[in-house]
């Protein structure tokens, strides 16, 4: 019978076959402890077995991962019970961890292994490889995006290994860290030239995993680049990467967490990657993938950088090829740190310096020859810094490698063979004389650089200096110095670096000579500073340094302190200098104006000013200053007041009691002459003044007056000076200048006046004359005008301003303006007289100029309101000393008629202000005058002829016209009163005349004319319709007085009317006024008699009053009984046909408004048939008057006759014309009717002729539409319009007949569309 130990562990192996391991588990956990412990101890020997057996198929894998699975959970339980067993316990725990890992690798990575293949390590390592190289695969796929899904049995060992994270798991399951796998994936990353994906691993155990190991991992990638660069491997670089850079960084972050055995070659490695990053920097890089160094400002700025380096040193050399400079740059640093070929220990380096000599290899030999080419590279391209610090470098490696390996001469003997040390010692030397002459060359290349800077690295120049034999340095410090001419501060910068080292050498005269340069140098840059230039007196001798002073007093920045500093310096005389400073300060803007092209910067003359003042207490004594001042000022331009003034003050400033010349009165004039600018060109005393000076004319004297010719001369140089210059608007200074000077203010005021009226008022006359002004007062002028007016008033003589006014006053033309400059000549010559006695010898020239002034101010006056009120003719000129008759001869102006006649018009002359003004301006009394006026035209004993007969109004009275006018400037009260009182008077109220009933019934006339009819009502305390009947007897009592006919109001109007008529006529028939007398009193009683009426149309007739006559017989129309006279028609036919008897073609305007008027008295006459109509028609036709001849012709009475002369008139005739005359002739008055029916006439021929070409674009065609709907023919006029495609405009007639008829059309229709409807419908 078998142990119950070996039940169990069969019993358990059975249910771990049937993959039941819970319930093998549980089974387990129920045995008593000693028996669980053999149980378990002995399912793990078993377990181990099995797992050896490879897994060919998926089931063997299950069950092996079943056991596995199980055997994790009983050992876990093994554990548990074996807490007081350490030893147990710790062999527990490794089985633990074993199965632990072999059931993960079995889950997640399907990789089935025995216990015993796991702890091969050169097995898991070819796992992990195998792993690696699947991961990459399937990342290069995923990549190209060519991933493909399968399921087939070679892919399952690959299964979930596409993921980083999961490598890194496999890897710590395959017993290897993080970091060795890291450190694989780079270095596989390198060799695929994937340099993105090396770096980001690099980097990511750089900053998760700083630790000993990534600095390792950090050095072989850094490494690895430098050798892909030397032999130009092909990679892919991340786009504007700084390469170079990165491999620095990476180094310097391996030595920082490298181990100590890595440290040393890290630092070589750091050292030579730098430099090949800088050299990087230095080559032309066409994407710039490179980082400029960032500016670093106060806390940000390391503070080693700043203490140590000087940040104004970039060396200039030329743009390194990256092609040609990095790989052997690269190549050098593989050299002097090359990869190692065998496995390192503990304190071996790879780094050549720190190498020691291996039997049968010269490290040396690789470095040779990329270091000659890199510096041969640099030197070629004048990157002397660069190649400098790289010499030091690799000469410091290489020695370093000889003498560590070589420290004692015997010893080395015996350790190393001879032809090792022989070659090792050649090559030292060879490189010795190498380095020092690259070291040599780019020192001196170097020191030239930094001499040419703007800013010199003092330091850096000194150290440079150190490096070179003492005899070569000097020699070529003074060959800069004397290459250099005016760099100031370039030959600062070596006089100071030579006095350093001639002081450190203790070579004295070499420090003297610097010394001295040095002095000469600072005062080249303090003086350059200023714009002077220190060149013509640098290195020069102390005495020479004099020189100089006259152009430092002249620049403007320069001040006393500075010039008594540079005498102090040069040792110089300093008295002398200030005195010579002071002229040239105040000599200077002279100077500068007398040198044509000079570009000198000048001064502001109050600096100047200042700068002299301020020197003055310097000096021991001025009394030699002010005599040179003296004499200069008689040299000075006259116009340069700046100068003079200059010049002027310091003397005063100086010793005022040395000179003659009165320095106020001098400093005053120059005040105004400065606040002065000139108007005239120089004089000619002035271009003598130049001449005798020998001076150039300044152009400042185009501007200024001359101080010298104004204070050192004359008085009658003076005035030849100011005379010129006399305006309005200098006279203020002037006169100051005057009062200044002392001379006379009169003969001042009096050019003045002269001068300004001459320049400024006279030519404005003359413009404003020529431009029809009748007066140059106004805004412009009124100030100049009170101007001279002012200077006039303010001089002392009289007799100087009455006759300098009155020359003024002849010069100005006739009008008002002349006017008043009399006006102010009379209130000088009244001033004048006022102002002396009777005794004075002056007082009667005074009376005699003032009587003089008077009537030619009166006759001037007069002559100037003739002219301001348009009556200038010669008649009215004539009477200008005559100024009554004037009046009345200005009251007969034809005007007066015409405005009563035609009150509209605005063109008349204003007779009454004239009038008004020159009774004023002659003393006169305008009522008495308009009293004398008012009889003899009111009231004239002369009896009237037809023209100005009593039945006549007041528009037909030109006389009457004229008392119309005179009245107009009093009251109506005053004007009705005086009327009413000669028309009921028997003696006229202004005169001592009998007054007759012409001269009452005049009267009357004018009163009803003036007043309104209350006003006359309530004089004549009767109707106005009595008033005017009371008129109407007058009018017929004057005729009869005219006709020798005693008469009275009453015994007219008693007798009787018919009987007095006929005896009038029967007496007085052969006199033209009893005919019209008789007229008018058979039209006003109606007095018809056929007889008399054919005696009086007769009598009209004969005595050729035609237009008379034509009122009579429109008047006689309305009376047939008359029509029968036998010379009824005869006298129509003459009235008709008198205004074309002087007429002719073409007719004037007064002409044409006669034969206007012919026409409307042809519409009124009754007697049309016994008229030669045709004839009259042919009268208008002949002054090409036709439409006035088609009117004619449509008023002949036989209906066939005036059909067939209309007919043959439109056929001949201009339709267009007679349009034009009806427009222009016929729209208004009594012919307006018969207008449209000339209209009418003449549009229904052209549309029955069919004439719309000629009116289809003139100003009548919208009458022609207008005709053609009133006649409803608007399809004739369609159907032309549509054959000359006018669309729109046959559409819009079409709608608006249709609107007219009642029948809208819709508004969205077309064109066509209505022209379509319209011609296809019915007529």
């Amino acid at each position: 019978m078998l142990p119950s130990v070996e039940v169990y562990i069969l019993r358990m192996v059975d249910l771990i076959d049937q993959d039941r391991g819970e319930e093998s588990l549980n089974l387990l956990k129920s045995l008593p402890l000693a028996e669980a412990e053999k149980v378990s101890e002995r399912l793990s020997i078993w377990a181990r077995l099995v797992l050896e057996k490879e897994a060919d198929n998926s089931e063997e894998r299950k069950t092996q991962m079943c056991i596995t699975k199980t055997l994790v959970e009983v050992l876990k339980f093994l554990l548990s019970i074996q807490k007081e067993n350490p030893l147990k316990e710790d062999e527990c725990k490794a089985n633990l961890k074993n199965f632990e890992t072999l059931a993960s690798l079995q889950e997640d990575f399907d990789i089935f292994i025995s216990v015993k293949d796991y702890g091969n390590h050169s097995l898991m390592s070819q796992l992990l490889e195998e792993h690696i190289k699947a991961y990459e695969s399937i990342r290069s796929m995923a990549k190209s995006r060519k991933v493909q899904a399968t399921n087939s049995k070679d892919d399952s060992k690959t299964k979930n290994r596409s993921t980083e994270s999961r490598l890194y798991r496999l890897a710590l399951l395959l017993q290897s860290t993080e970091q060795e796998l890291g450190a694989k994936l780079a270095l596989r990353s390198l060799d695929a030239g994937k340099i993105e994906e090396a770096l980001k691993i690099c980097r990511d155990f750089y900053e998760h995993h700083c630790n000993e190991q990534t600095g390792k991992l950090l050095f072989l990638a850094c490494q690895k680049l430098c050798h892909m660069l030397e032999a130009d491997v092909p990679m892919i670089t991340p786009k504007g990467l700084n390469f170079p850079a990165v491999i620095n960084e990476m180094a310097c972050q391996a030595a920082t967490i490298c181990s100590p055995d890595l440290l040393l070659d890290s630092l070589e490695l750091c050292k030579y990657t730098l430099a090949a990053k800088e050299i990087y920097g230095q080559c032309q890089i066409e994407n710039y993938g490179f980082i400029a160094k960032a500016a670093s400002f106060g806390a940000d700025k390391d503070p080693y950088e700043e203490w140590t380096y000087d940040d104004f040193f970039s060396e200039d050399g030329i743009v390194l090829d990256p092609q040609m400079a990095l790989p052997v740059a690269y190549e050098t640093i593989s050299s002097l740190v090359p990869l190692a070929d065998n496995k390192m220990y503990p304190l071996d380096s790879a780094s050549v310096a720190n190498s020691p000599f291996i039997k049968g290899h010269n490290l040396l030999l690789p470095v040779k020859t990329p270091i000659c080419a890199l510096l041969q590279n640099l030197m070629e391209c004048s990157q002397c810094e660069l190649a400098l610090r790289l010499i030091v470098c690799l000469f410091g490696s290489c020695l370093q490698h000889c003498v560590s390996n070589n420290m004692d001469m015997r010893l080395g003997e015996k350790l190393h063979e001879g032809k090792m040390l022989a070659d090792a010692k050649s090559f030292l030397i060879a490189m010795k004389q190498k380095s020092t002459s690259v070291i040599v060359a780019a020192v001196l290349a170097l020191l030239h650089k930094v001499f040419n800077c703007r800013l010199i690295d003092h330091n850096l120049a000194l150290g440079y200096c150190t490096i070179l034999p003492k005899e070569d340095m000097f020699e070529n410090l003074w060959k800069v110095i004397n290459n250099t001419r005016q760099n100031y501060n370039k030959i600062l910068a070596v006089a100071l670096v030579g006095a350093q080292l001639a002081s450190h050498y203790g070579e004295a005269g070499e420090r003297q000579k610097f010394e001295e340069l040095i002095t000469d140098a600072e005062w080249g840059i303090q003086l350059g500073k200023l714009g002077i230039s220190f060149q013509t007196v640098f290195r020069q001798p102390s005495i020479r340094k004099k020189e100089l002073i006259r152009t430092l007093v002249q620049n403007l920045n320069v001040d006393t302190d500075l010039i008594l500093k540079y005498c102090r310096t040069f040792i110089l005389d300093s008295d002398a200098a200030l005195q010579l400073c002071i002229e040239t300060l105040l000599l200077q803007s002279a100077n500068a104006n007398q040198v044509e092209g000079d570009d000198t910067v000048k001064q502001p003359h109050s600096t100047l000013l200042a700068k002299s003042v301020k020197i003055i207490p310097l000096l021991k004594s001025t009394k030699d200053l002010v005599i040179s001042l003296s004499g200069i000022l008689h040299k000075l331009d006259p116009y340069d007041y700046e100068t003079i003034e200059n010049v002027l003050k310091v003397i005063q400033r100086a010793d005022e009691n040395s000179t003659s010349i009165q320095l106020n009165q001098a400093l005053s004039l120059l005040k105004h002459l400065e606040s002065y600018k000139r108007t005239s060109p120089p004089v000619d005393l002035e271009h003598q003044y130049i001449l005798e000076h020998v001076i150039s004319l300044s152009p400042a004297a185009q501007t200024r007056l001359p101080f010298h010719l104004i204070f050192f001369r004359t008085t009658q140089c003076f005035w030849s000076i100011i005379s010129a210059e006399l305006t309005e608007e200098s006279f203020p200074t002037l006169l100051l200048i005057s009062k200044l000077m002392k001379v006379s203010l009169d003969t001042l005021y009096m050019s003045a006046a002269r001068h300004v009226f001459e320049k400024k008022l006279k030519p404005k006359v003359f413009e404003l004359t020529k431009a029809g002004c009748s007066s140059v007062i106004n805004k412009e002028t009124t100030k100049t005008v009170q101007t001279i007016q002012s200077y006039l008033l303010s001089i002392v003589n009289p007799e100087w301003a009455v006759a300098i006014a009155h020359k003024i006053a002849q010069e100005l033309p006739t009008g008002p303006d002349q006017i008043q400059a009399l006006k102010f000549c009379l209130y000088l010559a009244e001033k004048w007289l006022t102002n002396t006695t009777t005794k004075d010898e002056s007082h009667e020239k005074a009376e005699v100029l003032l009587k003089k002034l008077r009537m030619q101010y009166q006759r001037s006056a007069t002559e100037t309101v003739l002219i301001t009120h348009k009556l200038s003719t010669a008649e009215h000129l004539k009477l200008t000393g005559k100024p009554a008759n004037l009046i009345v001869l200005l009251y007969e102006h034809s005007s007066i008629n015409q405005r009563i006649q035609n009150p509209t018009s605005r063109d008349y002359p204003d007779i009454h202000a004239a009038a008004k003004e020159i009774a004023e301006i002659n003393n006169l009394d305008m009522n008495k005058i308009w009293d004398i006026l008012l009889e003899k035209w009111l009231c004239p004993n002369i009896p009237t002829d037809e023209k100005t007969q009593s039945f006549g109004d007041v528009q037909e009275d030109e006389e009457l016209r004229r008392v119309i006018y005179l009245l107009q400037p009093r009251t109506m009260d005053y004007s009705s009163r005086m009327l009413f009182a000669i028309t009921t008077s028997a003696t006229s109220p202004i005169g001592v005349n009998q007054l007759t009933f012409a001269q009452r019934s005049r009267a009357l006339k004018c009163l009803i004319y003036l007043a309104d009819a209350d006003t006359v009502e309530s004089l004549f305390k009767k109707p106005i319709e009595k008033v005017k009947y009371f008129l109407q007897c007058f009018i017929y009592l004057a005729e009869f007085e005219t006709l020798n006919i005693p008469y009275t109001y009453e015994s007219f109007h008693r007798s009787p009317k018919e009987g007095m008529i006929k005896g009038l006529w029967k007496n007085h028939s052969h006199e033209p006024t009893a005919a019209r007398l008789v007229t008018e009193l058979s039209l006003e009683y109606k007095v018809y008699d056929p007889q008399l009426w054919s005696g009086l149309l007769q009598k009209l007739l004969g005595f050729n009053m035609i237009h008379y006559l034509r009122k009579v017989l429109i008047a006689i129309t309305g009376v047939p009984s008359l029509w029968q006279i036998l010379n009824f028609s005869q006298a129509w036919r003459s009235v008709i046909l008198a205004p074309f008897l002087a007429a002719s073609c073409p007719p004037s305007p007064k002409q044409l408004e006669a034969c206007c008027e012919c026409f409307v008295v042809l519409l009124k006459c009754p007697v049309l048939a016994d008229l030669d109509i045709i004839g009259i028609a042919r009268q208008y036709a002949q002054l090409d008057l036709t439409a006035f001849a088609l009117g004619c012709l449509l008023l002949i009475p036989q209906t066939e006759k005036r059909e067939q002369q209309i007919q043959g008139f439109l056929s001949s005739c201009n339709a267009e014309t007679v349009l034009q005359q009806v427009d222009e002739h016929m729209n208004t008055g009594e012919v307006a009717g018969f207008a449209s029916q000339i209209r009418c006439l003449i549009l229904d021929n052209i549309i029955n002729e069919k004439q719309y070409e000629r009116f289809l674009k003139t100003k009548y065609f919208p009458l022609l539409k207008l005709q053609v709907m009133n006649t409803h023919r608007v399809k004739e006029l369609v159907d032309y319009l549509a054959n000359k495609n006018c669309m729109d405009d046959a559409a819009a007639l079409i709608v608006e007949y249709q609107k007219r008829c009642g029948n809208p059309i819709l508004a969205d229709r077309s064109s066509c569309d209505i022209l379509k409807m319209f011609l296809s419908g019915p007529e």
